[in-house]
């Protein structure tokens, strides 16, 4: 095995009694086992019948390794619970010929599809640019348009190997710095490839603007052990302008334990694949480990706290808050620290347990963060989408966001295997099906990109006129001058400035309707104002400080 390339290279369930740990196959637990792509099974339409009442419907409890009619007090006793009662005619993977609608609470939400004929679409994301980015285990990055559906294809990348769960995985797309025109944004992509007949996996970036496509990649972190399962990978960047690599085990257990290999862990690396200076362990990648294959990873605005979805063995598919530093168990611990060895792991390795852990395992798979007025019942919630169990998931979260209170199956099973999701800043929800992924049944149409929204939202005048004109001025700001004038904006918002590396060298809230704002003195050149509204939502301008 080479070295890895590139410069940064320098657990609430029901309890039931302890049993023997199950090993776990050597296959992939994406639907209980390994199917090889492109086979395919024909699946008879079925009656499915969803209820709001617990009862109603027997869903796998959240489960432990031990008996307990009690949760252990610092967990909570959850049931997983659909929470619409409706019936639909469907087979795994059928296509809806006409919208269909959910009611969440007192909202109602109509799901219609946005583009079809995908294949294995994997990462789906909302750009800066206002379009959906999204890309295909194939190879194929894309951009979509959210009005038309329109797939605009940028690049299929040569030398991706699609094997197993293995391809073209996680995509971060970032705004530059620069004041060019067209704009210029970094797209980083994850994807294995094959070396001298070896499996590995590496992060390209690429540059991107609507004049060129996708051109100068240049590879961030390279030679990363892989296999055709337990590849991960999601990407995440920071505000801080450093970014997040989620890493499956790569089929070997031993790596999710050891500090020097960077299988089975979350990395974090500055965008140029330097190590940055306050990671946990200096002059080291690792942000946290003991991960399994990490399949959804998530930032909350207002807390900062970041999120994962998490395939598990036989068991404990997890939900987890990731904190750096932190020992998340995998192989020894499988969701809480339950079982005498796994408590005495726990103890003696700083492991974070899950909030959330479910056994049947359902295959969890993209992980996205609501809170918009467009469905007030999701605020503060986190959006989970599975691949075996073909659910779409809303987990409330607490306020400081340290417990998930309760979870609710909008549906499950209706549009076959979900694994991609995003919200808009209008408030709607981006889903994408993986049916040709090789454990699905695909219709026709498969893949698609669905979209979910309450079409009787209205956003309020001064929401909209904030999002439409969005602006900082003076632009070049002269050096004799301090002020810089905004559009009128909600309270709560804060504003911040960040230099050309990324780093924030200045931040204030705003007051209701605030129109200008001091700034401190700073040296000349070009820097980005970040502006974080209420809801959550993140808007950016450039400012040119001369």
């Amino acid at each position: 095995m080479g070295p890895v390339t590139g410069a940064g290279a320098s657990a609430a369930r029901m309890l039931r009694a302890p049993r023997a740990k199950q090993a776990a196959p050597p296959s992939s637990r994406e639907n209980g086992g390994f199917i090889r792509k492109r086979v395919y099974r024909a699946a008879a339409p079925a009656r499915r019948e969803i209820s709001a009442f617990p009862g109603a419907r027997p869903t796998p409890l959240l489960r432990s390794k031990a008996v307990a009619l009690l949760p252990r007090p610092k967990q909570l006793s959850m049931k997983r619970f659909a929470a619409l009662s409706f019936s639909v005619l469907t087979a795994f993977g059928c296509a809806q010929a006409q919208p269909t609608t959910y009611t969440v609470g007192s909202t109602t939400l109509t799901l219609s599809p946005l583009a079809t004929g995908l294949d294995t679409p994997w990462e789906l994301l909302w750009g800066p640019d206002n379009y959906l980015w999204m890309t295909e285990r194939y190879g194929r990055i894309s951009r979509v348009d959210p009005g038309t559906g329109q797939v605009q294809p940028l690049l299929t990348i040569a030398d991706v190997t699609e094997t197993g769960e293995s391809g073209l995985l996680g995509m971060a797309v970032v705004p530059s710095v620069t004041t060019q025109s067209p704009p210029l944004y970094y797209v980083f992509v994850v994807y294995n490839y094959t070396d001298a007949g070896t499996l590995k996996e590496k992060l390209v970036r690429y540059q991107y603007t609507a004049a060129t496509g996708l051109t100068s990649p240049q590879i961030i972190l390279g030679n990363l052990p892989a296999a055709a399962i337990h590849s991960g990978s999601r990407l995440l960047v920071l505000p801080d302008n450093t970014l997040l690599m989620t890493s499956g085990d790569a089929a070997n257990t031993s790596l999710a334990q050891n500090p020097q290999a960077l299988n089975g862990k979350v990395l974090r690396l500055n965008v140029d694949g330097t190590v940055p200076a306050d990671n946990p362990t200096p002059g080291s990648l690792v942000y946290t480990l003991g991960h399994r294959n990490p399949q959804g990873l998530v930032r909350v605005p207002a807390t900062g706290r970041v999120y994962s979805s998490e395939h598990g063995a036989n068991s404990d598919d997890e939900i987890n808050l990731i904190q750096p530093g932190r020992n998340y168990g995998w192989p020894t611990v499988e969701g809480f620290c339950n079982l005498p060895a796994e408590q005495t792991f726990c103890q003696a390795n700083n492991v974070r347990e899950p909030l959330v852990a479910w056994t049947p395992p359902r295959a969890v798979a993209g992980l996205t963060y609501y809170n918009h007025p467009a469905v007030p019942e999701w605020n503060n919630s986190l959006l989970l989408v599975s691949l075996k169990d073909g659910a779409l998931t809303y987990l409330p979260l607490s306020a400081s966001g340290e417990q998930v209170s309760r979870q609710a199956d909008v549906w499950a099973g209706t549009y076959g295997r979900l694994r991609a999701i995003c919200v808009s800043p209008q408030g709607r929800v981006y889903l994408g099906t993986s049916n040709r992924d090789g454990r699905g049944n695909p219709a026709s149409t498969d893949d698609r990109i669905l979209v979910l929204e309450n079409r009787a939202y209205q956003p309020t005048a001064t929401t909209a006129a904030t999002r439409l004109t969005w602006s900082v001025y003076p632009n070049p700001l002269p050096a004799e001058s301090a002020a810089l004038q905004l559009p009128p904006l909600p309270a709560g918002g804060v504003l911040s400035l960040l230099d050309g590396r990324g780093r924030r060298v200045w931040t204030a809230p705003l007051a209701a309707q605030q129109k200008q704002l001091t700034l401190p003195a700073t040296t000349p050149g070009l820097y980005l104002v970040q502006l974080r509204l209420p809801d959550g939502e993140e808007l950016r301008a450039r400012l040119l400080r001369q």
